[in-house]
């Protein structure tokens, strides 16, 4: 594990440096910080501007062409999440680490969450990993564009053809 005085922050190597290490908030955040934007927060996520102030004690960005606001977490597996970093960062080494696999009631023990929050964080690290970043799918303008697919719907009125 890197030193603090180090300009290059590296993982730490076990689960218990990684606890130590990322048990401080700001050090968490600063870390995701590195992984979103290693060469610094560019554009906007809604205009694309590159006119933008950071809210410190909220831990977010203003743009200040369209006015909007936009945190480290939008647009990732992390969006809508009250879960903090700390968490994130054990659960994904966790589940990264675990030879076959780990169910959610293992998770939101390791974790001290319950077993939904488990489960919830579990399907946006492996659809993470799956991807291969932390950025949700997303096309031009983050839309996501599907031909002939169908969303939803009851299971019995799906009907084998």
């Amino acid at each position: 594990m890197k030193t603090e005085n180090t300009s290059e922050i590296q993982f730490p190597e076990t689960l218990q440096q990684a606890i130590k290490y990322f048990a401080d908030e700001q050090r968490a955040f600063e870390y995701m910080k590195e992984v979103r934007w290693p060469s610094g927060v560019v554009t906007c996520f809604h205009c694309g501007s590159d006119k933008h102030s950071f809210i410190s004690t909220r831990k977010i960005w203003k743009c200040k062409d369209c006015k909007k606001q936009f945190s480290i977490r939008l647009g990732t597996i992390f969006n809508d999440s009250p879960i903090g970093f700390d968490k994130w960062i054990c659960a994904t080494w966790l589940i990264a680490n675990a030879k076959n696999g780990i169910s959610s009631y293992e998770l939101g023990r390791a974790l001290g969450v319950c077993q939904k929050t488990g489960w919830f964080m579990l399907s946006r690290i492996r659809l993470a990993m799956q991807n291969g970043s932390i950025m949700k799918m997303g096309g031009e303008g983050n839309r996501v564009e599907a031909d002939e697919t169908y969303i939803g719907g009851k299971a019995r009125n799906m009907h084998c053809r």
